[in-house]
This record gives structure tokens, sequence and C-alpha cells, in this order.
């Protein structure tokens, strides 16, 4: 059976008529402990926004945008620090961060409103009685949505397309969606997979699905933030299906599809394709995928045939997410066209935001010719958007030496047959993490 949603001819949005709002009070900062910068706060566009700038004399001219991730869907839009803000301001860095102007996944938003923070920055300098020059340079970072929002902002179609154009000068996308409207195909297949794996659908689309009755046929122990889900034969048949949607055998996949993101990727999974309205058609499709049910990736065996021809099949919309005449895309797309040094971070285990989206980076990138200016790094662990300090502090560094240097960094392959080793992961990640295998002694 297939479900066709090529001729839904809707084009209203659900989140045109979504309202958000800033509490202003929630805005100010306090000091870094010992050391005197210039810290501004306030509202641009409907967007809460931090600003910090080392003191006159210690700034040196550059400046690092940081873009949030999801936020939820709430009314109340909120703004934090830069993960690395002692460091930028150390080392002389001026940061940035907005709130977004609108909540959901919105990355249009996103990329507009932090293109807006970066253009703005010397006028909110001087409406706080300082004079500031342009900054000599842009970067830009971000974690998950936020890893989308970056790495949709150096892409030649934003840079021709934004209302608001800024010119960065590197990236550091982390954690992030950086396959673009991949991560919603990825949402919807596992779900799909787990209704049918404990033989309960799915029937229909969009559908409710009960989450509880699935899980007791998949799970003798469910998984939870707390504890490693203890799953059933039909559960590991799942893990089969996940492992192979998710990018492909690695170190630490186990542990992510055995913790708590499981239960955040149902949830999330489980709705219709518009992105909870971001979208005002119908962006999920599965005709051409395979559920590798029985975890070879060489043969199809009798029941992993008949699993696939009796799944439901849904065509996705080809104009769910067209160009617009206002400016971005409603997801703005991740082509690997950017001219800038990129360095991602991954982690390995990522069950959420999962490893594929590198793949598909590489390889979108290798398509414009631009693999060169990109470096792909992986850590071996299994939350979403899980870092040591140092690991983020040496990919940014990375970034930097590389674009004012020219000093190329080291990186890892992401292809499936280079995850699928023990040791992978173990150059850049920084420490061992509970539960994950422990790399060889150097």
């Amino acid at each position: 059976m297939a479900v066709d949603d090529t001729d839904n001819a809707e084009t209203v949005r659900l989140q045109d008529d979504r309202s958000f709002s800033v509490d202003e009070s929630t805005l100010p900062f306090e000091a870094l402990d010992g050391v005197e910068t210039d810290r501004w706060w306030g509202v641009l566009d409907g967007a809460g926004y931090r600003v910090e700038v080392p003191t006159e004399g210690n700034w040196n001219g550059m400046l690092v945008m940081y873009a949030h991730g999801y936020r939820g869907e709430g009314e109340q839009l909120t703004v934090g620090n830069a993960p690395l803000r002692s460091y930028y301001i150390s080392q002389g860095y001026a940061w940035a961060a907005s709130s977004y102007s609108k909540n959901y996944y919105d990355v249009r938003v996103g990329v507009e409103d932090t293109n807006a923070l970066a253009n703005a920055i010397t006028d909110i300098a001087a409406e706080n009685g300082r004079t500031l020059m342009a900054p000599d340079k842009i970067y830009i970072t971000g974690d998950s949505m936020g890893g989308h929002v970056t790495a949709a902002a150096i892409e030649a179609e934003t840079l021709a397309n934004a209302n608001h154009k800024t010119s960065y000068a590197g990236a550091v996308p982390r954690c992030g969606v950086v396959g673009g409207t991949a991560e919603f195909d990825y949402l919807g297949n596992v779900t799909f997979a787990a209704q049918h794996a404990a033989d309960l659908g799915p029937n229909s689309y969009p559908a409710e699905f009960d989450q509880s009755a699935i899980d007791a046929v998949l799970w003798e122990a469910p998984p939870s933030f707390e504890q490693q889900g203890v799953p059933t034969e039909a559960g590991l048949r799942l893990e089969n299906i996940v492992r192979t949607l998710s990018g492909g055998d690695r170190p630490a996949f186990e542990q992510g599809f055995r913790g708590g993101y499981y239960n955040v990727v149902m949830g999330t999974g489980g709705r219709d394709g518009t992105v909870n309205g971001i979208l005002a058609r119908n962006s999920f499709g599965n005709p051409e995928v395979h559920y590798n049910y029985d975890g070879d990736p060489n043969a199809v065996s009798d029941d992993e045939s008949l699993f696939n021809q009796s799944m439901l099949r849904v065509n996705a919309n080809p104009d769910a997410n067209p160009p617009q005449p206002d400016g971005l895309r409603w997801i703005p797309k991740i082509n690997g066209e950017f001219s800038v040094p990129v360095v991602t971070l991954h982690n390995t285990g990522d069950l959420y935001v999962p490893f594929l989206h590198e793949q598909l980076y590489r390889e979108r990138a290798q398509a414009n010719g631009n693999e060169d200016l990109l470096v792909q790094r992986a850590i071996r662990a299994s939350p979403h958007c899980d870092w040591e300090p140092a690991e983020l502090v040496e990919a940014f560094n990375a970034m930097i030496a590389w674009e004012q240097n020219g000093q190329k960094p080291a990186g890892d392959s992401v292809s499936r047959d280079a995850i699928d080793d023990e040791n992978y992961g173990c150059q850049f990640t920084r420490e061992q993490r509970a539960g994950i295998p422990a790399c060889p002694a150097s």
C-alpha cells in the first residue's frame, strides 16, 4: 500500500500564524570572574540577543556567532551564552548569540536573525557608548539545529537569497543537521520501522501511534536517559534497521540506540511530514528505502523481503520546500556549495542527528568540488551533542589555523567502510565516555 501526497495543493504554513515573545528580564548576563568585557543585550527584530566584546585594546577585531539548537514549541524565546564563551574572550574574540525570533525547527529564521545580529554589532556598540570598527572577520558555529543554521549560513544559495547577507570566514557545525531535510526522512523511517517491527503498523499516514504498545514488543526493559534498554528479538531487528539508516555500523551506535534518545526520536518522528508546520506540504517519502531487517547489508532474507514488501510507502510532495520569493527556503538547503574552511564534529553514537549527516555532507561537497574545504571529526560518544571542552576548543582552533594560516587540519574519513572499525573516532576523542569501549593506548 502507498500513500501519495503529491497532489496536495495546500500552501498555508502553521508557523506563519504562531506568535513568540522575549522576556527582556532574561537577557542580562553576568561578567566572567576577573574578566572585564563590554556586555550588551536587547531585542533585534523580535529576537533576543547577547553580545560580548573584549575591552579596548584586547579585542582582536574578530567575531564568533553562536547558533543555538532546537528550543521546542513554546512561545517564549530564550538566548544563552556561547559554550566556548570564556575561551573566545581569553583569545580576544567577541561573540554574539540570537534567540531567533521564532521557535520550532525554523532554520530560515535562525539564519536570518543570526546574520542580522552579526551585521548590527557596530550599531549595538554605538548605542551602548562604544565605537567599534566592523569586524575584520566573522566566524560561525552552532550545535544540532544550530549546526544546520551554521552550515546553511555559508551556502551559496543562502548568500544569494538571504535578506540579511553575511560573509563568514569559516564555520564549525557541531552535531549538526548538515544533511538538511534528510533528518526528517530518517526520523520518519525509524518510526515506521518501529511500528512495523512490532507488528503494529504503520497502516496510514499521518497517523497516531501507541509507543507504549510498540515498546512492549520491542523492549524487555525500555531505554531511558538513566539506563540502557534491553531489546527483545523484535527490538534487535529494529536495531539492525536503524544502524543502517543512521550511517552504518560504528563504535557507540549500540549505546545510542539503547539510550534515552530513542524516545526523543520516536516522539519526533511520529508526526506528519510538514516538520510540525514549518512546511505546508508533506516532505517525507520512503518509496526507495530498504529496511535492513536482518542486519546483513549484502543479503536479503525471505523475512526481510516480506518486511519491506509489506511496509507502508509514502510519496513526498516534491514542492514541499520550494524556493521562496521573499528570501530563503522555509528549510534552507545544505547543498555542499561553500567556499570557506569548515570543520565539523559529530558523535558516532548520536541517534537523534545520526552520523549519516556527515556522510551526506561529504558527498554533496564532493559533488560540488568543495571536498578540500571540509574536515570532519568523529567523537566516540552516544548522547546527542556530547562534548568535552578540549574537543570543542581543538575543533575551533583547527578551523582558525586553517583559515588564517593555511594549515589544513587532520580529520576522519566518514565513509561506511571507515567507520566500521573498533578504533574509529579515537583520533579526536579526548576523554573516554562511560559505557563506550576504550581506545587503545597511544
